[in-house]
């Protein structure tokens, strides 16, 4: 279900009673997005995180520690300048609209006790962080709205956010319920989320699964449903949240931790943003790479054609040196289509060379001449275009087996370092590839035990050249699949005798993360760590023997 009206109340009911009167001790705004309040309340620390992603958007305590930008925003320092050091004094709803009123107790500069007001709107699109004063006037907010419906900017009134909606707590019978939803025809879960403040299909479309409902209910099971409406608002504080399939709906417990609510959507939400984050840099990734792939392809293929019509070259040189060594036959001011010679390199075989006929038999073996020498240089230039070419086209591809290879986030994003870092995008697309933060936690080799031995498997390029050249030891054990992109397995002998198991062991670890993981014969190379070279100046690469 949403992150609606109920939800809401059930975070701020936890709330209340961890957070009043904790004082504010830090600021972060880690994304343009997303505010954390770093509170210090009642002997221990707490994190408030803000979000008005609209996908996302939500408030709760969080557990989790996001990278932030190594220059504050402005309007994390105007948060700052306000609110650190400020005591939570109020936590204020409004029925079940989507908006929360913290209020905090500070000083001025005149050292005057003063109300300073952060108003959170958890509204999709709508969504806001806005500071104001007592008399709520808003001194600056996260995103700056001027349209027909709202105002939100400096020096402005805030208002609640205007709404044709119901409230729920205004309904003074089953009747009254009845009469507003009977006027629509639509299903019962649009039908209540149009027309009641903070009730969410999703919470509707729960209590008819839950009750096995229809969702064009008859008058006995619409009184269920408002029975379950009015027992989940009256007992609000009783809320807990648990998981059904991708999302999560509402139950009871009476005897509920503290922050419980809290907790399960910090940890429902940091999965849910982490899955999408992985998937949105993963298409990133591959997108780029794969039209890469697609240009060096096209340029070997160009490269290759070149070189077959370099094949031809000995030909136009024999051609000249016939002519050339024949000219005495010929009238200097003859031009014709076609000589026929003997060809004292084919056994005095005839051979009919075909001429320019606007150009003299002599100039013809020019030219002849010419197209020999240009088609010489070129066969030089294009043969270590090839060679460049080929080994670009290896390295993208290696690139290519890790991204589809990554299953976190932090994988992609040292390939993403890596892809920066080389100069196979060049400046203006990699500069595109907007970088998050330096900050993001490394990701690190897989690690597994095999027979006691460690053994260690690099999941991309920058893995592979941390593992086998600073990670492993001279006397380590090295196996990479022979000529096919894969990972580095390094075994750690440890002064230990390794038994023949163990190698084959380690061989199939390197064949199963490799692409010849379907393979049914595969070569795996192997070796002391100390006879696996990297040439200076290469770029990392999935395998070096």
């Amino acid at each position: 279900m949403a992150f609606d009206g109920i939800v809401l109340s059930a975070v701020v009911s936890e709330l209340r009673e961890s957070l009043l009167n904790g004082k504010v001790n830090k600021i972060y705004e880690p994304t343009k997005n997303e505010v954390i309040l770093d509170f210090y309340s009642a002997g221990k620390s707490v994190s408030l995180l803000i979000n008005i992603q609209p996908e996302f958007s939500r408030i709760h305590c969080t557990t989790y520690s996001k990278p932030n930008p190594f220059q504050a925003p402005n309007f994390c320092m105007l948060l700052r300048k306000h609110l650190t050091g400020a005591r939570l004094v109020q936590i204020n709803t409004f029925g079940l609209e989507r908006v929360v009123e913290l209020c905090f107790e500070t000083y001025n500069e005149l050292k005057d006790k003063v109300i300073k007001k952060l108003i959170v709107q958890v509204m999709a699109s709508h969504s806001n962080v806005i500071l104001a004063n007592s008399n709520n006037i808003i001194i600056d907010s996260l995103r700056h709205v001027s349209n027909n419906v709202t105002e939100i900017l400096p020096a402005r009134e805030y208002e609640l956010p205007k709404s044709s909606k119901r409230s729920f707590y205004e309904l003074e019978s089953f009747n009254d319920f009845i009469s507003i939803v009977s006027a629509s025809s639509e299903p019962i879960d649009k039908t209540l989320s149009d027309n009641f403040i903070g009730i969410s299909r999703g919470f509707i479309q729960s209590i008819l699964k839950e009750n096995s409902l229809s969702y064009t209910p008859t008058n006995s099971e619409l009184e269920i449903i408002y029975n379950k409406i009015k027992y989940t608002l009256d007992h609000i504080s009783q809320i807990v949240l648990k998981n059904d399939d991708d999302e999560y709906c509402i139950s009871f417990n009476p005897e509920k931790l503290p922050l419980e609510v809290n907790s399960f959507l910090d940890h429902f939400y940091y999965k849910k943003e982490t899955s999408t984050s992985f998937i949105h840099l993963r298409n990133q990734l591959l997108s780029l790479i794969s039209a890469q792939l697609k240009k060096y392809s096209k340029r070997l293929e160009n490269i290759n054609a070149k070189l077959n019509e370099c094949a031809d070259m000995e030909k136009y040189k024999i051609y000249g040196e016939l002519i050339t060594s024949n000219l005495y036959k010929f009238n200097s001011n003859e031009n014709l289509s076609e000589v026929t010679l003997e060809n004292y390199y084919d056994n005095q075989r005839e051979i009919t060379i075909t001429l320019d006929k606007k150009y003299s038999v002599s100039k013809n073996a020019e030219r002849f001449f010419k197209k020999y020498n240009k088609l010489k240089n070129t066969l030089q230039i294009v043969s270590l275009q090839k060679k460049e070419t080929e080994i670009e086209l290896e390295y993208i591809q290696s690139i290519l087996f890790s991204i589809e290879n990554s299953t976190e986030i932090s994988e992609l994003q040292d390939i993403k370092d890596e892809i920066n870092e080389s100069n196979i995008i060049g400046k203006p697309k990699a500069s595109s590839m907007k970088k998050i933060s330096e900050k993001y936690n490394k990701s690190q080799p897989i690690s597994m035990n095999v027979n006691g031995f460690t053994v260690l498997v690099g999941k991309n390029n920058k893995q592979n050249d941390m593992l086998t050249l600073k990670i492993a030891n001279k006397q380590d054990l090295w196996f990479h699949v022979q000529n096919i992109q894969g990972s580095h397995v390094v075994l750690k002998v440890e002064n230990k005798d390794v038994p023949e198991n163990v190698i084959l062991r380690c061989a199939q670890i390197a064949m199963q993360n490799s692409k010849a993981k379907d393979s049914t014969n595969v070569s795996v190379d192997y070796c002391q760590v100390k006879n696996v070279k990297k040439p200076s100046g290469a770029k990392p690469r999935n395998g070096h023997l």
